[in-house]
């Protein structure tokens, strides 16, 4: 099935058309992506407008949608009231989360429908990937590893963090990266106890690890990937947290299969840290879903109540982070299969000293 079938198949007593602002949900029914524009969909016919920047992009490469470019004289608001009263749109199902309360007023007193709330069932065909989707995926984490590779052998005694931040971005678009999927964590030391530590001025020093969180864009597919490596040397308490972290995460990895629920994921690897007395310092899920997005829906943590199914995908992500010390993080993506999951990143997991 297209995925702008999907779409259409929402069509029905919430609404008779769908509004499509964000970037993703466009990019998913036209199944191309353009930075600006929005999209109408309707049983009657479907219609994605954009500006001068991007008209000829979307000509050339959106199919199933009639294209048609906005300017000053042909508003937004006005090409969708015209759509509204070509296609007999009454109600309008709307993305809540991606609107600013603004652009929210705006459309509820310009626009000549209903709108209504549905940013639900438009993104949650996304939790399940195409095949297509998921090669776009592999090819994404493949840069990541390739980058990865890369980065070991940059790393060096005195750099600091924005520098090995800056090295790591150049190896992911030197790598085939259309884009970054987040701004890269990059923390050594002390730094690295900061799951989400931003790389400043601190030099790396012999005896610290190094923790990497980064990913790129492959076709506006994300790949997302965590390693941490020693410089130099480790503690014998360094070793542990490593291993421990690695051996939570491969419990993790064992219990995914499709036809379970993402608490139970999550639980597997948690009581490897637990049991290994460090249960208070693993704060965050052991994983997300991730696509166009580089967070989605839904996630492998604590209160992960869905029932994972085959072709979904999740980060695989247990932490320990032991404030003013140091912090591990180990981080694979993974793809639910019927029978258990398919690991889609290659980079080494064993502890690697620079």
């Amino acid at each position: 099935m297209k995925n702008l079938d999907k779409y259409l198949s929402l069509l029905g007593e919430q609404a008779d058309g769908l509004l499509l602002t964000s970037r993703f949900s466009r990019y998913y029914g036209a199944e191309y992506s353009i930075s600006e524009g929005i999209a109408i969909v309707s049983a009657k016919g479907c219609r994605y407008f954009t500006d001068s920047r991007y008209i000829e992009d979307a000509q050339n490469h959106i199919r199933n949608f009639e294209v048609i470019m906005t300017d000053r004289e042909h508003p937004y608001s006005m090409l969708i009231n015209q759509a509204i009263a070509d296609f007999g749109i009454t109600t309008l199902g709307y993305e809540e989360k991606y609107l600013t309360v603004s652009s929210f007023n705006a459309y509820e007193k310009s626009l000549n429908a209903k709108l209504i709330p549905m940013h639900s069932e438009i993104s949650s065909f996304r939790a399940v990937k195409e095949d297509w989707e998921l090669e776009y995926m592999r090819k994404a984490q493949s840069i990541a590893d390739k980058a990865f590779e890369e980065i070991c052998g940059r790393i060096k005694v005195g750099m600091t963090e924005k520098e090995l931040r800056a090295e790591l971005i150049y190896c992911l678009y030197k790598n085939g990266g259309e884009g970054l999927s987040f701004s890269p964590i990059v923390v050594s030391g002390p730094n690295s106890s900061l799951p989400h530590g931003v790389p400043g001025d601190r030099a790396i020093q012999e005896g610290d690890f190094v923790t990497m969180d980064f990913g790129t864009l492959y076709k506006g597919y994300c790949s997302d990937m965590t390693r941490t490596v020693a410089v130099g040397y480790v503690t014998e308490e360094m070793e542990t947290v490593y291993n421990t972290v690695l051996q939570a995460q491969l419990a993790g990895i064992a219990a995914t299969r499709a036809g379970v629920k993402g608490k139970d994921v999550d639980a597997a690897a948690r009581k490897v840290i637990t049991d290994a007395g460090y249960g208070a310092y693993f704060g965050h899920g052991y994983g997300h879903s991730l696509g166009l997005e580089v967070h989605e829906a839904p996630n492998c943590n604590a209160g992960g109540e869905t029932v994972m199914e085959p072709g979904m995908v999740c980060s695989a992500e247990p932490g320990i982070y032991l404030p003013g010390k140091f912090g591990v993080r180990i981080e694979d993506v993974v793809i639910f299969t019927a029978d258990g999951c398919e690991n889609i990143t290659k980079s080494p997991k064993n502890l690697i000293i620079i």
